[in-house]
């Protein structure tokens, strides 16, 4: 129970990343159906970010736009979100699925989609 106590910060930080690397692996599964679906692949990074690099198919709408670009983004097709990390398309996801999206994915890392 001791070690509980002391290092419950550090088991929850692990339980966190193999969630979001368990969740990416799992979009990544579903990305060739999702494509033959429609699905709009989204990346929240900015401009710049996006610039240096990123996956062909992919639109770039960063996440502090993102809220006034939502008509750039139809309800009716799946939505696959991309980031850095994984972290601003968490958040990203949120924000869709708050506005009505019913279909939404956080593949994680933009290098997913070309995995």
């Amino acid at each position: 129970m001791k070690f509980i106590q002391d290092y419950w910060p550090m088991m929850a930080l692990a339980l966190w990343f193999g969630y979001k690397w368990w969740n990416a692996r799992r979009v990544m599964a579903m990305l060739p159906r999702l494509k033959s679906e429609g699905a709009i692949l989204v990346d929240v990074r900015s401009e710049a970010e996006f610039a240096a690099g990123n996956a062909p198919g992919t639109c770039n709408i960063p996440l502090n736009v993102l809220s006034q670009r939502l008509g750039d983004i139809p309800t009716s097709a799946p939505v696959v979100l991309a980031c850095a990390s994984g972290t601003r398309s968490g958040m990203a996801k949120l924000l869709l699925k708050k506005n009505g999206y019913k279909q939404v994915y956080n593949i994680g890392t933009w290098r997913n989609f070309m995995a």
